[in-house]
């Protein structure tokens, strides 16, 4: 099965959809990441049982709380983390988790406009900030040449919408205004990450996953969750210098900020 040859990966919004296909797959890799963490708002309600089922099966896989909008819940889940890596760094860190409410122009209040921002853009670089230095362990640790998953990355999962230069093709299609901003400025936040981070050798890109059949996509949608995963693996399989700084489709084509 294409895909990265981490050590250790953590995946954000892990619970349903993208997320939770992306850590099935990690698991299922003929040579799997000796550490994979979940994470989710509420691991021990509902909604976290498929990832509770997945780990009575796989101990390399840890189920850790986290809020990405609560710094409190970001910190505790980084402590765990780094616990159980004992000693050990970071190897890919994944920000999936976020929201995509209807709104218009005519609809979106000021708070629909900020509570979206603060899962979209402001969860992701707390996130960040928090697993920074296992981050930073994995690199300086690595003997790999050059960026790549196998070594440290930052992978932010972004989306068609929020590229300025493809709106006019788009907007009337789905206007979801709050979600195309928060994500515009989430793909600020990863090109200013490609430029802080890059002396450090750490890789940072955004994905764009593709109009996905989930709860955040509709049954609308192009693409399954498994085809677009399918793609998402083999691009974080070959990722490199290349795609350092930029926004990446589930296909590896390269799209315009």
């Amino acid at each position: 099965m294409a895909g990265p040859q981490c050590c250790t990966v953590l995946v954000t919004g892990a619970n349903r959809g993208i997320g939770l296909e992306l850590v099935t797959r990690f698991l299922k890799q003929p040579n799997p990441p000796k550490m994979v963490f979940a994470t989710c708002r509420d691991p021990e309600g509902p909604k976290g049982q498929e990832l509770r089922n997945m780990a009575s099966k796989h101990s390399n896989l840890k189920i850790l709380p986290l809020e990405a909008t609560d710094p409190a819940s970001v910190e505790a889940a980084a402590k765990k983390a780094e616990a159980h890596l004992a000693g050990c760094g970071l190897n890919l860190l994944i920000n999936n988790a976020g929201i995509m409410p209807p709104c218009s122009l005519e609809s979106i209040t000021a708070k629909d406009m900020l509570d979206v921002y603060n899962i979209n853009a402001v969860g992701p670089m707390l996130v960040t900030k928090a697993f920074l230095p296992l981050l930073k362990k994995a690199a300086h640790a690595s003997q790999q040449k050059g960026m790549s998953c196998g070594k440290a990355a930052i992978v932010n999962m972004s989306t068609i919408l929020a590229s300025i230069e493809k709106t006019p093709e788009t907007y009337f299609f789905m206007p979801v205004v709050s979600y195309r901003c928060s994500k515009a400025a989430l793909n600020m936040l990863t090109k200013c990450q490609s430029m802080g981070y890059k002396d450090e050798g750490i890789l940072c890109t955004a994905i764009h996953p593709g109009w996905v059949k989930t709860e955040l996509g509709s049954d609308k949608a192009d693409i399954t969750v498994g085809e677009s995963v399918n793609g998402i693996m083999k691009v974080l399989g070959n990722i490199s210098e290349k795609q350092h700084g930029v926004l990446v489709t589930w296909e590896g084509n390269i799209l315009p900020w």
